[in-house]
């Protein structure tokens, strides 16, 4: 299964087209190397998503064949760590 429908289907991300998007921004790893959107995942990877203040870490337990039910989603992978920073303000915001 491709990265982008994977991301999907495990609820990591909502829609495909946003991580498409952050496959596209080098904000998704696989085995700590950037990931484009295409690649094919396989049992045992590790995923790591940088977005917005949210860095998570997954190892992938099972890529299903199709769509998943919402509650059995997070049974598609083990969560290794997840890191939540503070927004960061932006400059011009600072007046």
């Amino acid at each position: 299964m491709r990265l982008d429908k994977w991301l999907k289907v495990s609820r990591l991300i909502k829609r495909r087209t946003v991580a498409q998007m952050a496959c596209d921004q080098n904000r998704v790893y696989v085995n700590d190397r950037p990931a484009k959107s295409s690649l094919t995942l396989k049992d045992g990877d590790l995923v790591h998503l940088e977005l917005g203040s949210r860095a998570v870490t997954v190892k992938v337990i099972t890529v299903p064949t199709g769509s998943v039910p919402a509650q059995d989603a997070s049974s598609l992978y083990e969560m290794i760590e997840e890191i939540k920073r503070q927004a960061e303000v932006l400059e011009w915001l600072e007046e």
